[in-house]
């Protein structure tokens, strides 16, 4: 990866993750927006090193947290371990097709809710596990469609 790629995709990060902040926090939309920092996460691992994406996802997860305290360390660990699984996807799976990116983003999003929903559970913060089934599927098709979408800029502005 040159230095100007790697400055536009910090660039798509750094937008994604203030947008998202924007959207959620700002304007009070919550729910109704698509989980960009996710979305963000998982673009970036595909063009890191492990280690840096899953400090990435640490990151971005700490920033999340902060948000909503519910899932402070919850969210850092479960994107940190997405992180790491998101560029370890690299070596199993090349290509940028926009087939295969909806699935890995829309597979990285229902993974990510599960993550969270298993560390929640050990912290004896329950949620309802139907909401795994109903619920989030319907939430990672929406983020793959923004990821997507996000993609699609990104690659027509570099």
């Amino acid at each position: 990866m040159n230095g100007a790629h790697r400055w536009a995709l910090g660039a798509l990060v750094v937008i994604l993750v203030v947008l998202d902040l924007v959207l959620r926090v700002g304007l009070g939309l919550g729910h109704f927006v698509p989980d960009l920092i996710v979305v963000a996460l998982l673009l970036a691992a595909r063009q890191m090193r492990s280690g840096w994406a899953a400090g990435l996802g640490l990151l971005l997860g700490i920033v999340e947290g902060a948000v909503i305290p519910l899932t402070f360390g919850a969210s850092a660990l479960a994107l940190a371990i997405l992180g790491f699984l998101g560029s370890r996807s690299r070596d199993l799976f090349s290509g940028d097709s926009p087939i295969f990116l909806a699935f890995y983003l829309f597979a990285g999003k229902w993974l990510y809710d599960i993550l969270l929903h298993l560390i929640l559970l050990a912290r004896a913060q329950p949620g309802s596990p139907s909401s795994l089934i109903l619920v989030s599927p319907l939430m990672a098709l929406y983020a793959a469609a923004a990821g997507i979408a996000a993609y699609t800029a990104y690659r027509t502005l570099s």
